[in-house]
């Protein structure tokens, strides 16, 4: 699971993440949403150790990030919105590599490495430099190599970007076996349906606070009817948008 208290980042003078609290428990499919700037990122990043806090205490799996950092990360796959991966290695090389980052080698780290690249259709270039894998290919790799050393959390920043649908409900359906097994996920993303419809509960950010959380039945409770999802985030984070666009047009 995760835990966050009192979690903050200051640059300088600017606040992006303001004194967070948060769990995620155990089994639990979590959608973390806000606009660009919200703080998103910011406390991604800083769950996965990219990132120091200001102040505040994150726990993975029981673990202190700050107090046992190396316990805290090896529960951890973290999977970021751009697929970065040295491209001299071969894709079989590359989960290779990202499962000895933990300490796992062998047999059956090859044996899951085989599964995950079969899973997401890359098994015909296990033996080709990641140089000549499209975009699509390299997310489905970093994707892969988050879950190759068995993590008990995977902290994932908008999943589904660059992916085909095949790939797409394929990712859906593993992030929900994989919470069924008693697992966590906690998802960024930008597309409102993709949280209503997978996420168990919802948090809401804006302006680095989190403004609501909860399932659909508790955020449609709270704002007084049965909006969807896009209604009650726009409302919570500023709906001011289409004002705009009809004075632009207007204009």
């Amino acid at each position: 699971m995760i835990e966050i208290t009192s979690l903050s980042k200051r640059y300088g003078s600017f606040t992006a993440v303001r004194s967070l609290d948060l769990v995620v428990p155990a089994g639990e499919l979590f959608g973390f949403l806000g606009p660009n700037g919200a703080g998103k990122t910011t406390t991604m990043r800083m769950i996965a150790g990219i990132l120091q806090p200001t102040a505040g205490i994150i726990r993975i799996a029981g673990h202190d990030l700050r107090d046992a950092p190396l316990a805290a990360k090896r529960a951890l796959g973290f999977i970021p919105d751009r697929p970065f991966i040295y491209e001299k290695l071969t894709g079989m090389e590359f989960l290779r590599f990202s499962a000895g980052l933990y300490g796992q080698e062998g047999p059956e780290v090859d044996r899951r490495g085989e599964e995950l690249l079969a899973l997401f259709d890359l098994e015909p270039w296990r033996d080709e430099l990641v140089e000549s894998y499209s975009h699509g290919m390299r997310q489905k790799l970093i994707i892969a190599s988050a879950f190759v050393h068995r993590p008990k959390v995977i902290v994932v920043d908008e999943p589904m970007v660059g992916l085909d649908p095949k790939s797409s409900k394929i990712l859906k359906d593993l992030f929900r076996e994989y919470t069924r097994r008693g697992h966590t996920v906690m998802m960024s993303t930008h597309t409102l349906e993709v949280a209503e419809g997978m996420c168990d509960r919802i948090g809401i950010m804006q302006r680095g606070e989190l403004v609501a959380c909860g399932t659909m039945h508790d955020l449609q409770q709270a704002s007084g009817n049965d909006d969807a999802l896009e209604d009650i985030f726009l409302r919570l984070t500023g709906d001011g948008a289409a004002r705009d666009l009809m004075e632009v047009l207007d204009a």
